[in-house]
């Protein structure tokens, strides 16, 4: 039989152990991780089927490595809920800067356009008639309406290689709207941006290179 004196002590200890296994139970709790969302990675794209390129034009443009305004020069994608603030999607990002992943579609686009006798990567070593300077000024997804909308805009200008004149410069933006409030919906509105965006560059260039080409010939 026990005494009141060991009941008292073995009940201590009793209690003692289960306090000891709840702390450990809590302290397996607190150092389990909590759930924190995967980042999602996009890439910018024309999503369209290059035809069998038909190269109506003599001229060799060369596309030079397409550069960024402040704030939009890294593979963070932006978004505007106030005026001249800009914020960034803490888990969605672009695989790679957005004008990194517009040099290959700019390449593709005039391709495509047939205006050139050949469009050259960025870095390409091979001479060139003409060549294409790109800015992006703005890639953001506005928030200060409903729905919200992709802003892409563009600075274009094309160069003479010989003397490095330069012939014309022009700013091109598309605006187009989300079909959701987030970065998935955002991407699918930025990747319409610059296919509309794409094709309008495509032509315009195509049409300043014929003048320059004309006016050209009838200088010699």
């Amino acid at each position: 039989m026990r005494t009141r004196g060991n009941a008292g002590r073995a009940d201590a200890v009793a209690t003692l152990a289960l306090l000891a296994i709840l702390g450990l139970l809590g302290g397996c709790k607190m150092l389990a991780p909590s759930h924190v969302p995967e980042m999602e990675f996009f890439v910018l794209d024309d999503d369209i089927t290059p035809p069998a390129a038909v190269a109506a034009g003599t001229l060799i443009l060369t596309i030079n490595p397409p550069r960024a305004a402040a704030g939009f020069d890294s593979p963070r994608i932006v978004y505007v809920r106030h005026q001249h603030q800009l914020e960034y999607f803490a888990h969605s990002a672009w695989v790679d800067s957005p004008a990194d992943m517009l040099a290959p579609l700019l390449v593709r686009a005039i391709a495509r356009g047939g205006a050139f006798h050949a469009s050259l990567s960025p870095g390409s070593t091979a001479r060139s008639d003409l060549q294409m300077e790109v800015e992006i000024l703005r890639l953001q997804q506005e928030f200060d309406g409903l729905p919200s909308r992709v802003r892409l805009t563009l600075r274009v200008g094309l160069v003479a290689s010989a003397d490095r004149q330069v012939l014309a410069t022009r700013e091109f933006e598309s605006v187009v709207a989300s079909r959701s409030e987030d970065a998935r919906g955002g991407v699918a509105a930025a990747n319409l941006a610059a296919q509309h965006l794409l094709a309008d560059v495509a032509n315009w260039s195509g049409t300043v290179a014929q003048q320059w080409r004309d006016s050209r010939n009838e200088r010699q």
